[in-house]
């Protein structure tokens, strides 16, 4: 199966042989509605995957400089030794991306670049959101920053803050909820008492002391289990 591209970011900085430190942003395609949307989790696994690799004297810098930008304060440059410009010329490039393959994501990261060219620059793309999803996604990279281990579909749930990390669950949750509870098709906005009745018959449907699937009762459950949240939640 192909994979397709989910989410893409474009990085440039400085070279390794030159003196100077620059930033400049290249093309974005970073979608994060509903918050923190695929673009999201993009922009924290940037962050984790190379934030370890940040001398320990900038990392608070890192942290401090995030929570400006969440509350919306006005930086001047440089910010942590590096100026970010609008020109390109003589900068190298890193292309970050989020890929798909079926309804589990991997991630591929440019590293042409700095560990700390890397995490300004997903900060820079941060700082060029719209406040409201600023706002929800500040939490999301400081979250990153403490991830420890691989970055794959327990990352992803960790980030989202959910029980699962599907692509479907991240991009569409409602939909993806209405499907897993086995609500019709045309469905909108069932009741309460209809989401704990769907939820209690498929929960009988799936554990394994009504014939269910023991290798995959876990999944199920869980499932279920965030599926029934997110419709009470919304």
């Amino acid at each position: 199966m192909s994979q397709q591209v989910l989410a893409e970011v474009e990085i440039w900085h400085s070279r390794p042989i030159t003196p100077t430190r620059r930033l400049a942003l290249g093309q974005i395609f970073l979608p994060v509605d509903p918050a923190p949307g695929l673009g999201g989790i993009l922009l924290g696994a940037i962050i984790a995957a190379h934030i370890a690799d940040v001398h320990e004297d900038l990392v608070p810098d890192v942290h401090r400089l995030i929570q400006q930008i969440q509350r919306g304060e006005n930086i001047v440059q440089p910010r942590l030794r590096h100026r970010f410009q609008a020109d390109r010329h003589g900068l190298a490039r890193s292309v970050h991306q989020m890929l798909g393959d079926g309804e589990e994501v991997r991630f591929s990261f440019g590293e042409e670049g700095t560990p700390l060219q890397q995490v300004l620059g997903a900060i820079y793309i941060l700082e060029r959101l719209d406040t409201s999803v600023r706002t929800v996604l500040a939490p999301v990279l400081m979250k990153a920053m403490t991830w420890r281990g691989p970055l794959g579909q327990s990352f992803v749930a960790y980030l989202a803050g959910s029980g699962n990390s599907t692509i479907s669950a991240l991009t569409d949750p409602r939909a993806w909820a209405l499907e897993v509870l086995g609500f019709p098709a045309g469905t909108i906005k069932p009741s309460k008492r209809e989401v704990q009745a769907r939820f209690r018959e498929s929960l009988r449907e799936v554990h394994p002391d009504h014939g269910g699937d023991s290798n995959t009762a876990s999944r199920s459950i869980n499932d279920l289990g965030e599926a029934r949240r997110v419709l009470l939640d919304s």
